[in-house]
């Protein structure tokens, strides 16, 4: 079947199963990724902003959060003035592992992508740029 949605699909597939590999050893998953990556960008945000960044369900960030305290990935601290609100920072060991990390998800790029010239990778990276902008829209 050579339908958009499938196709994405098995693509999404091939990249987690190859980031995993690489993320295990360094001690995160790939489903933390996405998290960790925005607080390397921004460390200190709380689970809504989170939750704004990363496009996932909050059950699903409440329980990857959860995973990432126990694994001491990060630690949740109160908000200095919303006794509601938690912030979540990145502990010495996470914020360790950032470049490690970010060059292991460009190695599955590189893997995945081995064969296709400059020109194709950033046009594919366009494509899929657009439809995930497209797909904001529906």
């Amino acid at each position: 079947m050579d339908s958009a949605a499938h196709l994405a699909s098995q693509l999404a597939k091939v990249f987690a199963r190859a980031l995993q590999q690489r993320a295990n050893k360094l001690g995160f998953s790939p489903g933390q990724f996405p998290i960790l990556l925005e607080l390397w960008s921004e460390d200190g945000l709380t689970q809504k902003q989170l939750l704004e960044r990363v496009d996932i369900e909050q059950a699903t960030m409440a329980n990857t959060l959860s995973r990432m305290e126990r694994d001491g990935l990060v630690e949740r601290r109160p908000h200095p003035s919303d006794k509601r609100a938690q912030l979540v920072f990145l502990t010495e060991k996470a914020a360790a592992m950032e470049a490690e990390a970010i060059e292991a998800a460009m190695a599955v790029d590189s893997d995945v992508l081995r064969n296709f010239r400059n020109f194709e990778r950033e046009l594919l990276l366009e494509y899929i740029r657009r439809i995930l902008e497209n797909a904001r829209h529906l």
